[in-house]
């Protein structure tokens, strides 16, 4: 049965369309603001989010991965149309990821380490879910956050946002 990770595929495309709404209104001239000194770039969030998902199904092919060997800096991108296509190309490998699962690899452990310690071990299926959707989400509400504060029209995200209304 493949009712969850088909699920999950629906959402996770459902969710693509509404961060490729939110990066386009993503400003170039604007990519290395940052709305305080310990936050990210504003491009830097862009990539991040354009990223997330592919890199982590990259991540979970595996059944472990060592946090001491990941570089979890998002690069400075130049253009928008840089982070546009990392979002392209990480849609096509999550699509294609879940697509190919099967509900044995999804149920199956995955682990987290730091070296020789495990720093977490959980269902593959739930790293997918915690990491890749909720994370996903949370860096995307950072972005709009991101986009008021420069005063770019926030789009409708779940309903009408201050400056769209989907529903009008």
């Amino acid at each position: 049965m493949r009712n969850t990770l088909d699920s999950m595929l629906s959402e996770f495309r459902d969710e693509a369309a509404i961060t490729k709404r939110v990066l386009e209104k993503v400003p170039t001239d604007k990519l290395s603001w940052k709305p305080h000194p310990k936050s990210m770039a504003l491009g830097q969030l862009a990539i991040h989010i354009a990223t997330v998902p592919g890199a982590l199904a990259r991540i979970t092919r595996q059944d472990r991965f060592d946090v001491s060997q990941g570089n979890f800096e998002p690069p400075h991108p130049k253009s928008m149309s840089e982070v546009h296509a990392a979002f392209d190309q990480s849609i096509r490998e999550v699509e294609e990821y879940l697509e190919g699962m099967t509900e044995q690899s999804a149920q199956a452990s995955w682990h987290l380490m730091l070296r020789d310690k495990e720093l977490s071990c959980k269902p593959r299926i739930g790293v997918l879910r915690s990491i890749m959707l909720n994370h996903w989400y949370h860096h995307r509400g950072q972005l709009s956050v991101y986009l008021r504060l420069l005063d770019v029209p926030v789009p409708a995200i779940y309903g009408r946002s201050a400056d769209e209304n989907p529903f009008a």
